[in-house]
């Protein structure tokens, strides 16, 4: 299930937001509704496995709603560039072994947001994929909150 606005948050919902890429998957969560936090990275070997280690997680975490950021393409959000239809694809297909809701969120810039809150803390012990997640996430629900 998709939907091309913010759902209303709830308080305390259990978020997860993917940073899909062609080898990793950055992972983030946020169980309070408000702060996002780097979760872990899987590293993609196929759909199959990749679908299983998401589903477990997404069990354990107790998630009840999934951000997928999508790279839009610079051009705007009308215009989807073949990475971003990598996403679509992929998404939908994790979809069908889910049961909790999805929706796609501008990715733009995560990855460089995350290197720079990394060199400005000094700090490079969460993965980048992790903190790309965290990024996507956090702006989600900065969206969120601004749009009740």
């Amino acid at each position: 299930m998709t939907r091309s606005h913010l759902w209303p948050m709830e308080d305390n919902v259990h978020l997860m937001a993917l940073d899909i890429g062609e080898r990793r998957i950055g992972i983030a969560i946020s169980t309070s509704g408000i702060l996002a936090s780097p979760h872990s990275v899987i590293h993609r070997t196929s759909k199959k496995k990749d679908f299983v280690k998401l589903q477990r997680l997404i069990a354990e975490l107790e998630i009840e709603r999934l951000i997928v950021g999508l790279p839009y393409s610079l051009s705007g959000h009308e215009s989807l560039g073949p990475q971003a239809r990598r996403v679509m694809r992929y998404t939908e297909a994790l979809a069908e072994h889910i049961t909790i809701p999805y929706e796609y969120f501008d990715e733009s810039y995560s990855t460089v947001d995350a290197s720079a809150l990394q060199a400005s803390s000094g700090s490079k012990r969460i993965p980048i994929d992790a903190a790309a997640a965290a990024v996507i996430l956090q702006n989600y629900l900065n969206a969120a909150g601004n749009s009740e």
